[in-house]
């Protein structure tokens, strides 16, 4: 939880997340970082807080549904928690944390290699500036490469998080070397 927390110290670096905004958090499985600091402080400044789920395996096909506190969860097929209800579309979202296997300095992002997130957020390749939902991979600073093949079907992360840096276009935002708003 000690890598958590630097995180989550890190986003709050970045001025995130920010008050009244909608963001998504992935429930974690196996070894991935744990985004419960964020979301608590993503609470605690009044934001509503969603996690994607599953609602087509064969189409890799998912929607973020509300995840108040104490909501009640599911386990999908593949052993991952989910909330019940209804979803929303990933358009409708401010912040999206992403969960990363392995990520570069650039912020490409490797996953579990099914898709979703390439599939549901394939709308922002097409934009050349970045608007919402910005996605943020969080991760272990270990979890760091080298750099990560390209493929047409990726979507490029804003940038990511780790318990000690931040990386990405976000990593520019955090120097203060562009004069773009951060948010």
């Amino acid at each position: 939880m000690e890598a958590a927390a630097g995180v989550a110290a890190n986003l709050a670096h970045l001025g995130l997340p920010r008050s009244g905004s909608r963001i998504a958090a992935y429930l974690p499985m196996d070894c991935e970082l744990d985004p419960a600091p964020v979301v608590a402080a993503a609470r605690l400044r009044g934001n509503e807080v969603y996690a994607p789920a599953v609602t087509s395996y064969q189409g890799r096909r998912m929607r973020f549904t509300h995840l108040p506190p104490g909501a009640g969860l599911r386990r999908n097929r593949w052993g991952i928690d989910e909330p019940e209800g209804i979803g929303i579309n990933g358009r409708w979202l401010d912040l999206v944390l992403v969960p990363c296997v392995a990520f570069d300095e650039t912020g490409q992002r490797l996953g579990l290699g099914a898709g979703f997130y390439d599939r549901h957020f394939a709308f922002l390749r097409h934009r050349r500036e970045w608007r919402r939902p910005r996605l943020l991979g969080l991760a272990y600073d270990c979890q760091r490469v080298a750099g990560i093949e390209v493929r047409s079907w990726d979507v490029q992360l804003w940038g990511v998080v780790t318990e000690r840096g931040i990386y990405g276009h976000a990593a520019r935002i955090a120097r203060g070397a562009t004069t773009e708003d951060s948010w």
